[in-house]
């Protein structure tokens, strides 16, 4: 059961401390609290686990500073979309809103190689309007002899550099609560030029201690991927461990499956799962075509598949894109025969609008026949 407050109501008001006296005193009840802070009020539920069947709504209600009461019928308790819940889906970091109903483009190197890449990189993404990106600087690789990431060595100039160009939220992979230490240490050394999402990979979706940790901090937002071999149901309750730790700045990834039925992409594309996705949380969701796909092949009709992908991930109302570009993909680290190159930029921009806009009219016509229908 969720209980949310008055707009504004503090834990220092009396309505608070008398609540929470209450609900103290309630059997095998456990009491969790939780801050929304919106860019105009801040938002906080209480969420009560346990034996909460026999509470009655009107009781809860009754509760002083208690504005809504939300009965939780579903398995994600903190992230799900329960029925009669319209709670804010959305969360602002560093400038940048993430929800379910806008897009952010994360373009950027799968793993950070040398500074005058970088810094074309954020250039061009400066040129064309993009104050997002994506940089690895922690690499988990299959094969032990392969380019792991240059750590925490490469944070300061990538994080300065992220400043000079105006990029406000950077997407790194982090494998270790350790890295989460050294990037906040690093931001904070270099003044704070930039921010950013901690990424955690499909290879740690369910790595729990690392789950743990990472909820349990609030400073950083999440971006939490699907794992490659599990189900949509095990993946999202990777991200009810964060959301239950306390962190809910989330964003849900889909980056495709790994099934040879997928051949000869890389993973077989899973993004029709962007509307199961919104439906049953209250999630933003990434689509990652780049390692969807894992190539730059391209139809007869001269487009690459990564740009049909994501076409399909945008249409489906994806909120985000995360995708491979560099500047030389040939001299790429990792995964350079999958990047788009930077003259690719605007072209690939142009191309998520239409997308974009073709989802906006979809959306438009159901809510015209849904009104229309008086449903």
């Amino acid at each position: 059961m969720i209980l949310i407050l008055s707009p504004d109501l503090t834990r220092k008001s009396p309505e608070f401390q008398e609540l929470m006296e209450h609900l103290g005193n309630i059997p095998n009840i456990q009491v969790r609290v939780h801050e929304e802070v919106g860019a105009q009020q801040v938002l906080t539920e209480i969420y009560l686990i346990g034996e909460t069947a026999n509470l009655s709504l009107e009781d809860m209600r009754s509760l002083p500073g208690v504005e809504r009461v939300v009965r939780v019928s579903r398995e994600y308790r903190v992230i799900g979309r329960h029925k009669d819940d319209d709670r804010p889906s959305e969360f602002h970091y560093n400038g940048v809103t993430f929800s379910q109903d806008n897009l952010n483009v994360f373009a950027g190197l799968c793993a950070v190689d040398t500074p005058e890449h970088v810094e074309q990189m954020m250039k061009a993404l400066q040129e064309h309007g993009q104050v997002c990106t994506r940089m690895g600087a922690y690499k988990p690789r299959t094969n032990p002899y392969a380019f792991q990431g240059h750590g925490k060595a490469c944070l300061p100039w990538v994080f300065e550099l992220a400043g000079k160009y105006g990029i406000r939220v950077i997407a790194m992979e982090v494998t270790h609560e350790q890295h989460v230490d050294e990037i906040r240490e690093a931001l904070e050394a270099t003044g704070h030029p930039t921010g950013v999402m901690l990424q955690i990979g499909t290879r740690n979706t369910q790595n729990f201690e690392l789950l743990k940790a990472v909820g349990r901090q609030q400073e950083f937002p999440v971006l939490l991927k699907r794992g490659f071999g599990i189900t949509l149901e095990e993946s999202l309750n990777a991200a009810e461990y964060l959301a239950s730790e306390g962190n809910r700045k989330i964003v849900f990834a889909l980056r495709g499956m790994k099934t040879n039925m997928g051949d000869p992409h890389r993973n077989f594309v899973d993004f029709a799962h962007v509307p199961v996705v919104k439906r049953l949380t209250r999630l933003p969701v990434c689509v990652d075509p780049s390692h969807s796909v894992g190539s730059r092949e391209a139809a007869p009709d001269k487009l690459l598949d990564i740009f049909h992908v994501t076409a399909q991930g945008v249409i489906a109302g994806a909120n985000m894109i995360l995708v491979d570009f560099h500047p030389e993909p040939a001299k790429a680290l990792v995964d350079g025969p999958q990047a788009l190159r930077l003259e690719e930029l605007p072209y690939f921009l142009e191309d998520v609008a239409i997308a974009r806009e073709a989802y906006e009219r979809r959306r438009a016509l159901a809510q015209r026949f849904h009104a229309a229908h008086g449903q």
